[in-house]
C-alpha cells in the first residue's frame, strides 16, 4: 500500500464549461508555443523530476515519456494553479508512483578483497549523472550534486518530494501542500523527519546542495590537470597533488570501490603504464558538466588499434583545490551528454 498522503497520479481532465464552484470565470489554459509543444521552460519539471527521484535514464526515460504525454493534454489545464504547478503535480505524482512500484534500498558496498580501506559507502547502482544545460543552470537552483541525490536515497518518497519542493526549489509549505494534496502540518513534519537523515549522510562542511553555477575557474583549472594527469604521459605526482587524502572512488552500477588516494593510485598506475602487463591502453579526455560539477570523458585506445572508444565518465567533487570524490560512470551515457562514442 502507498504510505497515507501520496496523492494518485494527476492525469490530464476533460475541461469543464461554465464558471467554476467558487462562481468565478475559468481562466483559458496556457497556450502552446509557436512550434505547438512545451515551452522550454516548462520541461525542467520533467527533468529535474526524473534526475532526483527516479534518477536512473534507462528507468526515467518512460516516465518522463509518460509526463511529456500528460502535459501536452493542456484541454486539462483550468488555470486553478500556475502552468508550471499544474506540470510540477503531473512529474512529482509520476515519479513518487514509479518509486512506489520500484523499491530501492541502499546497502553498503561489499569490501573488496586484498585490499585495506574504511567503511564502505553506499551502494547505489541506479545512480547516474544528468547533463547541464549552461541556459538553465543561470536561471535555476534545480541542479543538484551527486552527493546530495546519494543522500535523499535514504528518504521515503514524500520526504524525498517535500525536501526538493522546499528545499532545493524553495517552494513555500503551502505551495507544497497544495501540489501533494496534503496539509501544511504534514509537509512540516515531513520536513522534520528529513533534515536529520540528511545532515548523517551529506559532508559536514557542506549546506548548499544546489548548484546555481556551473564550474568556477578554479574547478575547471582542477579538471585541465586531472584530465592531463589521467594517461600514461601524465605526472602521477600532479595527480597525487589533486586528489585529496581521503578521495572517495565510486562506480556505479559496478561494485568497485576505493577510499583513500595511495589505494586508488595503485590501482590505477598499472593500468597507465605501458611496461606493465595490464596496461589498458591510451587515453584522452573532453571536458564536460554534469550536475553542475566538472566531469571528463575519457577514452581510451586500446594496444594495437587506431580508434579511441568512450570507457568512462569521471564526475568531480572538489572541495578546498582538491578532488574529494571521484564517480566513475559508464560510457553509454556519453550521448546524453552530446558526447560522441569514438574519437580519432
Amino acid at each position: 500500500m502507498p504510505p497515507a498522503g501520496l496523492p494518485v497520479t494527476a492525469r490530464p481532465r476533460p475541461r469543464r464549461a461554465g464558471p467554476d464552484r467558487r462562481g468565478r470565470p475559468r481562466r483559458e489554459p496556457a497556450r502552446a508555443s509557436a512550434a505547438g509543444g512545451i515551452p522550454r521552460r516548462s520541461h525542467l519539471p520533467h527533468l529535474r523530476c526524473r534526475q532526483a527521484a527516479a534518477h536512473r535514464p534507462a528507468g526515467a526515460a518512460d516516465q518522463g515519456r509518460k509526463r511529456h504525454t500528460g502535459a501536452r493534454g493542456r484541454e486539462g489545464f483550468e488555470g486553478r494553479s500556475s502552468f508550471r504547478a499544474w506540470l510540477y503535480r503531473i512529474a512529482t505524482n509520476t515519479c513518487l508512483d514509479f518509486l512506489r512500484r520500484n523499491k530501492r534500498v541502499p546497502r553498503p558496498y561489499d569490501p573488496l578483497p586484498d585490499v585495506e580501506q574504511g567503511e564502505p559507502p553506499q551502494f547505489l547502482p541506479w545512480l547516474q549523472p544528468f547533463p547541464d544545460d549552461s541556459a538553465e543552470i543561470a536561471e535555476t537552483r534545480e541542479t543538484m550534486e551527486l552527493v546530495f541525490l546519494a543522500a535523499i536515497q535514504h528518504l521515503p518518497p514524500k520526504q524525498r518530494a517535500v525536501v526538493i519542493l522546499n528545499d532545493v526549489l524553495g517552494w513555500k509549505a503551502a505551495e507544497t501542500a497544495d501540489l501533494l494534496e496534503t496539509s501544511v502540518a504534514s509537509v512540516t513534519s515531513a520536513l522534520q523527519r528529513a533534515r536529520p537523515t540528511l545532515r548523517e549522510r551529506l559532508p559536514e562542511r557542506r549546506t548548499d546542495w544546489a548548484r546555481t553555477v556551473r564550474p568556477t575557474e578554479e574547478e575547471q583549472a582542477i579538471l585541465r590537470r586531472y584530465m592531463a594527469a589521467a594517461t600514461a604521459d601524465g605526472d602521477s605526482r600532479v595527480m597525487a597533488e589533486l586528489l585529496r587524502e581521503d578521495v572517495l572512488v565510486t562506480m556505479p552500477p559496478n561494485p568497485l570501490w576505493f577510499s583513500g588516494r595511495d589505494v586508488f593510485l595503485g590501482f590505477v598506475a598499472k593500468s597507465l603504464d605501458p611496461a606493465s602487463p595490464t596496461y589498458f591502453g591510451e587515453w584522452k579526455h573532453l571536458p564536460t558538466v554534469a550536475n553542475g560539477l566538472p566531469a571528463a570523458a575519457g577514452y581510451v585506445r586500446r594496444p594495437g588499434t587506431r580508434i579511441y572508444r568512450a570507457q568512462v565518465l569521471d564526475v568531480l567533487r572538489i572541495e578546498d583545490g582538491q578532488v574529494a570524490e571521484i564517480t566513475a560512470f559508464e560510457p553509454h551515457l556519453f550521448p546524453a551528454f552530446g558526447l560522441p562514442l569514438t574519437l580519432t
